[in-house]
């Protein structure tokens, strides 16, 4: 799989004893972008890399959140735009006392062995560059996560290393960029960790994993080595082959270049001397935050924020768990006697990659009991919290159910099983089977099977299978499967599947699938597929068709098709009442469409049928809608007609134009302006000279029909020849060939 380009400018200067301290502000741009274009697969994880290396500069590396630039599913002008806010607050820096500025910059998402590949737009590496380097700041360091990146570092003779050693610091300036793959590597992203290799891997060695100087800090080289062999040995194995991280560096000065400071974090996870294997540390959502292979003889310290973990251990082909509460100001020791032995769990994997060992299953089930383990409560019979198996078989540990039946069931997790109340069923972490309950189902973390509920379906984590409710579905991860209800679906993540309900869809992220709605759909991110709606459509980026009375969008690649149609870029169709637009590079239908970078004229004009002629022209570059009206030609100017016409606009060279169209008229009596059954047709082209910017002159031929329904509205129009014919006892038709001449302006 092609995964973009991510820049990730860093740095974080370490100042030594002998030093005077400085004053340093350290800045960051972190783009993901997981749409390549419409010759790419999707990426699934780009935008979820950007917001892990956010979080982890926050955390541990001194980069304040005002301080981050974060673009999620941007375009070519997007980039350039945060290169521009970058600079902007670098120089603010300077102005406000800061002796020393350092960059981050991070992309993630599609590339080629030439450019970054954004929405379909390319930026090729030079531009790139160029980009980085008009950046004053002291260090800039990029890194890059995707297919082909290593071509960006060896324009400058970089080279897939294992490791490299720098001596520098706070006096260091220069820049160094950091690829996930060589210039001919695929770069790859796993379901299993939830993102890239090799921005998973180099995130845990931020957090401490590649820490081997125990001195609280990961340096630039720390980090790069740790993630080059982690992501090698955890590519081996896939169908898309070992990815070899390459670097390119020019920097000076003297010192540790320090990436982060475990100390900055007011909680912490030790893992004793004593303990060794390979450990995956998730959070209580069931992200997996950190993957390492330990040593037993020296500890590893983890910088994490506070909350609850669990710690999955895998040594010599055994698997076991335990979890912990990370309070406010301490740091938590792990020792190997708080594990407790699980069962691994056969798996197929989602993302189509061949993933082998144990270390590639999901969160298994709990086998026996432990401290920080589980208790296995095969069935539950529960009448209100704490009066259920659940709590006489347990006590105060978690439990685990398979089958739970009652008024109220509670506990730890689902394993594959059933849960039927009559009011709630709650289970503070995941789920994994079928929830049904009249009143509401919660799940702590993540859903895997289905829900079904009167009132309230909630899972705080990821829901991979079905949420159904009369009431409401919330999920507050990333959304697999299918959410529908009477009311309103809500999904916090990504969204790949269906959502329905007679009222509102909501989906805070990326959308691909199917949103239908009696009320409206709206969609943080881009939307891929289709928005169906009575009310309204919304989306931040569309890739497929919106279809409602009101759509509302940023760019679109397919159709909007509606009462009212606003969009930016359009590349597709417009179809409306209304069209609202940026540019549109296809086809705009509607009475009325405004262009940003279209037309909107006023033309003036005589022809044979009418004397004086007036019509407004609302213009796409290509494709217009005209409204026309006209008085006649005798002495009491008693004779008007107005109508509707559409054309296409073709630009011959730099003045000259032409018009072809297809216009409808009515044409009424004064003395009876709403009496009359008739119809004009013309078929006009109108060759056209530009004089100045916003006047010019046009002339050309027409071919006229008009049909009247009874005697009485028949007409006679112009004094050209006219050929007419009589059909049915009360019908005439007339069409003959003539003339206009007019003005734009």
């Amino acid at each position: 799989m092609t995964r973009v380009l991510v820049l990730l400018t860093l740095l974080v200067a370490g100042v030594s004893a002998a030093e005077t301290p400085v004053a340093v502000r350290r800045l960051a741009l972190l783009v993901g972008v997981n749409d390549g274009g419409p010759e790419r697969v999707r990426l699934r994880y780009a935008t979820t890399d950007a917001r892990a290396f956010a979080k982890v500069l926050g955390e541990l590396g001194g980069v304040e959140a005002a301080d981050q630039v974060l673009l999620l599913d941007t375009g070519r002008a997007g980039l350039m735009e945060g290169f521009a806010r970058v600079r902007g607050m670098i120089e603010s820096a300077r102005t406000s006392g800061a002796h020393r500025v350092e960059v981050l910059l991070y992309y993630s998402g599609h590339s080629d062995d030439e450019a970054l590949l954004l929405q379909g737009e390319r930026v090729d590496y030079g531009e790139l560059r160029r980009a980085l380097a008009s950046l004053p700041a002291d260090v800039r360091i990029a890194v890059l996560d995707s297919c082909a990146s290593g071509a960006f570092a060896r324009r400058k003779g970089g080279s897939p290393r294992p490791a490299f050693l720098v001596d520098v610091g706070s006096q260091v300036k220069g820049h160094a960029i950091l690829t996930s793959s060589s210039a001919d590597e695929a770069s790859q992203e796993s379901d299993r960790v939830g993102g890239s290799f090799f921005t998973h891997h180099l995130i845990s060695g931020l957090r401490g994993a590649a820490d081997v100087t125990r001195d609280g800090r990961v340096t630039l080289n720390e980090a790069y080595q740790f993630a080059f062999h982690e992501t090698l040995a955890r590519t081996e194995r896939t169908q898309g082959g070992p990815q070899h991280p390459a670097y390119d560096m020019e920097l000076a000065g003297t010192g540790d270049l320090v990436m982060t400071d475990l100390r900055a974090t007011s909680a912490g996870l030790v893992l004793t001397q004593e303990l060794e294997g390979r450990f995956f540390v998730r959070d209580e959502a069931g992200g997996l935050v950190v993957e390492l292979l330990k040593v037993p003889g020296r500890p590893t310290e983890l910088g994490l924020a506070p909350g609850r973990y669990q710690v999955r251990r895998e040594l010599n082909g055994a698997v076991s768990e335990a979890n912990f509460l990370l309070a406010e100001g301490q740091r938590t020791p792990v020792t190997p006697g708080e594990f407790a032995s699980v069962l691994s769990e056969a798996t197929v994997s989602r993302g189509g990659e061949v993933l082998g060992g144990p270390s590639d299953a999901p969160v298994a089930q709990v086998q026996a009991r432990g401290v920080g383990g589980r208790k296995r409560v095969p069935f539950n019979l529960g009448l209100v919290p704490g009066v259920s198996v659940n709590a006489a078989a347990a006590g105060g540990l978690p439990v685990e159910n398979q089958v739970a039946l009652g008024v109220m069931n509670d506990g730890a997790a689902l394993a594959g099983g059933v849960a039927l109340a009559l009011v709630s069923n709650a289970y503070s972490e995941e789920a994994r089977g079928l929830q049904a309950a009249v009143g509401v189902n919660a799940v702590g973390a993540g859903l895997r099977g289905l829900q079904m509920a009167v009132g309230v379906n909630a899972a705080t984590g990821e829901v991979d299978g079905l949420q159904m409710a009369a009431g409401v579905n919330v999920a507050t991860g990333e959304v697999d499967g299918l959410q529908m209800a009477a009311g309103v679906n809500v999904a916090g993540g990504d969204v790949l599947g269906l959502q329905a309900t007679a009222l509102v869809n909501m989906a805070r992220r990326d959308f691909q699938g199917l949103q239908a709605s009696a009320g409206g759909n709206w969609v943080g991110g881009g939307m891929t597929g289709l928005q169906a709606a009575a009310g309204f459509n919304r989306a931040e980026r569309v890739n497929g068709l919106q279809l409602a009375v009101l759509n509302v969008s940023g760019d679109v690649t397919g159709a909007q098709v509606g009462v009212i149609n606003v969009g930016k870029v359009v590349n597709g169709a417009q179809v409306g009442v209304i069209n609202v637009a940026e540019e549109v590079r296809g086809v705009p239908l509607g009475l009325l469409t405004f262009e940003e970078k279209g037309q909107l004229h006023l033309e003036i004009w005589s022809s044979d049928i009418q004397l004086t002629n007036v019509a407004v022209k609302f213009s796409g570059q290509y494709v217009y809608t005209t409204l026309v009206a006209g008085m006649g030609p005798d002495d009491r100017l008693d004779r008007f007609s107005y109508g509707l016409g559409l054309g296409v606009h073709l630009p011959l060279g730099s003045r000259f134009w032409l018009d072809l169209d297809a216009v409808v008229n009515t044409v009424h009596m004064m003395k009876d302006p709403f009496e009359g059954q008739n119809l004009l047709t013309q078929g006009r082209a109108m060759l056209g000279f530009q004089v100045a910017r916003r006047f010019a002159v046009f002339a050309g031929p027409t071919y006229n029909t008009c049909l009247a329904f009874r005697p009485e509205d028949h007409r006679k129009l112009t004094t050209l020849p006219v050929r007419q014919r009589s059909f049915g006892r009360d019908n005439t038709i007339q069409y003959w060939p003539g003339v206009q001449l007019g003005l734009r302006l």
